[in-house]
């Protein structure tokens, strides 16, 4: 009978270590740390857990082929945690196409480099020919598919204001979110600050559209969505309303939405 306590308690004591364990477990999990590749400059960004291409490129405004083309990935689009992506690319080796001429010098962008040094220009003579830039396709025509709104509502803050980089539309709770044109989901995660559950939909070569503020995501990465589909419900913005952040991204840009959606959108209700 006198060893029962001593038996108990050695099995509180092993009870307690166990669980310490395990709570040591989990908090080393929890805090486990990524490594970079190389170190980490001014101008790169180190992957973590939940970005992809994508994401990365909508954070910084960029052009994912762009990206991609500057750190020598694929086009199947594949990173990984730790690895370390130039923002810009790297020195001599994307350039400018303007050429100019300052006084009898003419400057030539470093896609001529096999001319060798900037030539010099005879006194009187014209100065060179400056090549117009390319043409871009028009918006309209890229895919030659039409936008729509992507929930019904009004419009709380239109682009440009307060530096929004798309339109804020009020809404109700669970309203269903659409998907304002056909595409293929490239990210559906929370892992971008700012834009709480977001999912991007690709379009084409030029242009993504983004949703944020979602109460539940419907859509996976992968997922090939049809203009119209529901692919999420209304959320809360920063200030506790039910509302949209939507934006369009031409080459990694935002654009401003209402120059490519129907003229007028519907009020939340429905008129």
């Amino acid at each position: 009978m006198a060893n029962r306590p001593l038996i108990r308690g050695a099995s509180l004591a092993c009870a307690l270590l166990v669980g310490g364990c395990a709570g040591w477990s989990t908090w080393d999990e929890e805090r486990t740390v990524v490594v970079p590749e190389r170190e980490v400059g001014a101008d790169d960004y180190m992957v973590v857990s939940g970005d992809t291409m994508y994401s990365i490129a909508f954070r910084h405004q960029l052009d994912y082929r762009q990206l991609a083309r500057w750190n020598g990935v694929g086009s199947d689009y594949l990173i990984f945690p730790g690895q370390v992506l130039r923002l810009k690319p790297a020195p001599g080796t994307e350039v400018a196409r303007e050429r100019y001429v300052t006084g009898e010098i003419e400057s030539v962008g470093m896609d001529d480099v096999a001319i060798g040094k900037p030539r010099a220009i005879q006194p009187g003579s014209p100065a060179p020919r400056v090549p117009p830039a390319p043409e871009e396709p028009p918006q309209t025509a890229v895919g030659g598919y039409a936008w729509s709104w992507p929930t019904a509502g009004t419009v709380l803050r239109g682009f440009g204001k307060d530096g929004n980089r798309g339109l804020d539309l009020a809404g109700n709770d669970g309203q269903p979110i659409l998907a304002a044109a056909p595409g293929r989901v490239v990210y559906s995660g929370n892992a971008l600050k700012g834009y709480g559950e977001l999912i991007i939909i690709k379009h084409d070569e030029l242009f993504l559209s983004a949703y944020g503020y979602n109460a539940r995501r419907h859509v996976k990465e992968g997922d090939v969505v049809t203009a119209g589909q529901p692919i999420a419900t209304m959320g809360r913005g920063p200030e506790n309303r039910p509302m949209l952040h939507f934006e369009i991204r031409r080459s990694g840009k935002p654009v401003n939405p209402a120059n490519l959606l129907p003229a007028h959108t519907v009020s939340a209700n429905g008129g």
